[in-house]
């Protein structure tokens, strides 16, 4: 589970930047953005559920 998180939020950051730096394809800024607080969400509530 942790490496899905791990290559989410990798995969969201590639997107992310590739969205900032090519003009033609925006669409892959805003699934990057989508990707990476999906990423960062399944983390967060993986670190919750450890802690108690």
């Amino acid at each position: 589970m942790p490496a899905l998180i791990i290559i989410l939020i990798v995969v969201g950051i590639v997107c992310l930047l590739l969205g900032v730096f090519v003009e033609a394809v925006k669409f892959l800024l805003w699934l990057g953005i989508v990707i990476l607080v999906i990423g960062i969400i399944a983390w967060l509530l993986g670190f919750i559920r450890r802690q108690t």
